[in-house]
């Protein structure tokens, strides 16, 4: 059985393909989305998913979210007194999605196709294999997110030519692709993108306000558990500006409550240069693309953050349309991978497309360029596969050495569109030895290979000997050896995931921590003594009692939001 994943910044979605239809797969906690957090618990126990999300405001040192933004870096993050890479965080996301379409299918899940950011780079899809590879999984194939999308809607089902664009905005990444349908073949015509703009962005602008418009002090923004709370506080607040043209932030920080109101304009305001940010990859894609706004024929929205209605305008003004949303937004992608995991497993309800797809980036070398005044401009960018080409695809570029007489030619590999290579991401090198002769003895053909899972294969041959060099990428600061990522999945097999079956459980007594965290005086003691008494039922383990109990702890759970004294209100009576 493939399954589908869409592997998000915020949120993290498994489904199948069954009967002829996606469908997606519930996580135990009845819900089809799992938020991507991580969090280790005192006695080492990981939790994955809604817990681990209240656990960031209660336990900040030992939660961590939005870590999919730094796949294929090498950042760590610790979490009490052990420290993971994004891909062994991204690993732990994976298991328990595959745990979930266990349990929901009744059999062993081992191949999945998972979809990323259409403008994720070589290192970030590499990344994205090892997690997936750390949880256990065979990647059939990687799918970028604004094509699923477009399987999902069964763009590619349509019998006439179509042109549709894919305007896709989750909660850390987005991505633009222009699509084209023809005589069965869908096409992507053009991607541009940014790795660092999400809806986690728009959240930031109202912390940002609110730090300033409250009056709170700077040593406000050294406090982890206050600013967690704050961030949440924020998210909220963008949700209820979606439907109303006003609404106020109220928190309890020291002994003081601080609050400010936000307006649906002044927000707008706030947002324009993420605003403009999101027009860039829009213009480029259509220039690219060789396309006039008008000649798009649809706009279909993907990703969580088009919901607001500032986004949807700007869609709407660009095109002189409004953008189809017919799937709920989170959804979308998910259900793309398991239309591409219907096709992988050849289902016979699905009608033969073929597809294709594009290089987001341009691919290169660092060489020096010919000047007309006879000078040399050193350090420049050339590009062997411009961006947006067709895949699969091989290019072939010459090269020489230097100077006569020269021992090595050094091919440094970037990707990017800058003009001089150091401004690009260096992503390989190659050493290829000369005997030092003439300048032309060492010329060398240099061909690039990039196929449809954003796979590049680096193949040098030297003309005069015909002996060939190949290049495994390996960026040494991030890309893990298959001897290391053994060794993680070790580590991370011996790591206690808390039970699916009793993760209700301990959800909901990181609910009520979250809350206790910001109650006072004899709220905080009522509370405190809620989450002790259930606690207490658990380990008797009598299931009727425990359900009774969990009905109590919910109902103060309840009663305290209501109040709404963990945000700097009154203690109820």
């Amino acid at each position: 059985m493939i399954v589908g994943i869409d592997l998000g910044t915020t949120h993290s979605l498994v489904a199948c393909w069954k009967d002829g239809a996606p469908h997606l797969i519930p996580n135990a906690l009845g819900s089809v989305l799992t938020p991507s957090c991580i969090s280790l618990d005192q006695d080492g126990t990981v939790l994955v998913g809604r817990a681990a999300r209240e656990r960031l405001q209660s336990h900040p040192d030992r939660s961590i979210a939005v870590f999919k933004r730094h796949m294929g870096g090498n950042k760590e993050f610790r979490l009490g007194s052990r420290s993971f890479r994004p891909e062994e965080l991204s690993a732990l996301v994976l298991r328990a999605l595959k745990a979930d379409a266990e349990a929901a299918m009744g059999q062993a899940v081992t191949e999945a196709v998972i979809s990323v950011p259409a403008y994720f780079s070589d290192g970030q899809r590499k990344a994205t294999r090892t997690a997936a590879q750390l949880a256990g999984l065979h990647v059939e194939r990687l799918v970028n997110e604004p094509t699923a999308a477009a399987l999902a809607y069964g763009l590619h089902q349509r019998g006439s030519e179509s042109r549709f664009l894919v305007f896709d905005l989750g909660g850390g990444t987005f991505d633009v692709s222009i699509l084209e349908l023809f005589e069965g073949v869908m096409e992507v015509r053009a991607t541009a993108g940014d790795n660092f703009l999400g809806g986690e962005d728009f959240s930031n602008e109202i912390v940002h306000w609110f730090l300033q418009a409250s009056g709170l002090p700077d040593k406000a923004r050294r406090d982890g558990h206050f600013m967690q709370h704050l961030a949440a506080r924020a998210e909220a607040l963008k949700c209820t500006l979606s439907t109303e043209p006003q609404a106020e932030l109220a928190v309890h920080w020291q002994g003081r409550d601080y609050t400010a109101t936000l307006s649906e304009d002044h927000y707008r305001r706030l947002c324009e240069p993420l605003l403009a940010r999101l027009r860039l990859p829009l213009e480029r894609a259509l220039r690219d693309a060789g396309l006039r706004a008008g000649d798009v024929q649809e706009v279909v929205l993907a990703g969580g953050a088009t919901r607001a209605p500032m986004i949807r305008n700007l869609v709407t003004r660009m095109f002189g349309r409004f953008p189809s949303a017919h799937f709920n937004p989170d959804e979308v992608v998910a259900m793309g991978a398991a239309v591409m995991a219907g096709m992988k497993a050849r289902d016979e309800s699905l009608r033969e497309v073929v597809m294709t797809d594009v290089c987001p980036y341009s691919l290169g070398v660092e060489a020096n360029r010919d000047l007309p005044s006879g000078e040399k401009a050193h350090g420049q960018f050339i590009p062997i596969i411009e961006r947006n080409t067709v895949v699969p695809v091989s290019r072939v570029h010459g090269f020489a050495p230097e100077r006569d007489g020269q021992q090595v030619l050094e091919l440094r590999i970037f990707q990017g569109e800058s003009r001089l290579a150091r401004d690009n991401i260096e992503i390989g090198k190659l050493s290829v030895p000369l005997e030092g002769g003439p300048r032309g003895d060492g010329a060398v053909e240099v061909r690039f290979t990039y196929d449809v899972n954003g796979l590049l294969e680096v193949e040098v041959t030297r003309l005069k000997t015909q002996q060939v060099y190949r290049l495994v990428i390996r960026n040494n600061d991030t890309d893990l050896t298959e001897q290391q990522i053994e060794a993680r999945f070790q580590a991370l097999a011996e790591l206690k995931v808390h039970p699916r079956d009793k993760l209700e459980n301990r959800t909901l007594i990181a609910e009520a921590e979250r809350i206790h965290e910001f109650l006072r005086g004899a709220s905080r003691e009522r509370m405190a003594a809620e989450i002790g008494e259930f606690e207490a039922v658990l380990a008797h383990q009598h299931e009727r009692s425990i359900v009774s109990a969990r009905e109590r702890l919910r109902d103060a759970i309840e009663y305290f939001e209501r109040a709404g004294v963990f945000e700097g209100g009154t203690e109820p009576s």
